[in-house]
């Protein structure tokens, strides 16, 4: 296994489904990312693990990658939102569980 794939792995394995509710001290102290749901989060981690500026700071430009918002941290407490969420030191990279993709992901 590359060393590219064995950081890929162990994001993989460090991903977990998490109630927004639970991370709201990671976006009061500035430190959740939102990735927007057309990307693979797990590509989005790898990435900025990476320091691959470049492709982060061309997502960031599309509006796809970014801090989490006030208006998305009310709208996602609001709804109780699920997330999925990877710690990448300092940041907390969350997408909101999507049923249609999620389930596809499983099989």
């Amino acid at each position: 296994m590359s060393p590219e794939e064995e950081l890929r792995a162990r994001i993989l394995g460090e991903t977990s489904r998490i109630a927004w509710q639970e991370l709201q001290k990671f976006f009061a102290a500035g430190n959740a990312v939102a990735v927007h749901p057309s990307l693979d989060l797990i590509e989005v981690a790898f990435h900025v693990s990476s320091d691959n500026t470049e492709q982060v700071e061309a997502w960031m430009k599309e509006n796809q990658v970014g801090v989490v918002s006030d208006a998305q941290a009310l709208e996602w407490l609001e709804a109780n939102a699920l997330m999925w969420a990877v710690v990448i030191k300092p940041w907390i990279l969350v997408q909101p569980v999507m049923q249609d993709a999620d389930a596809k992901r499983s099989h």
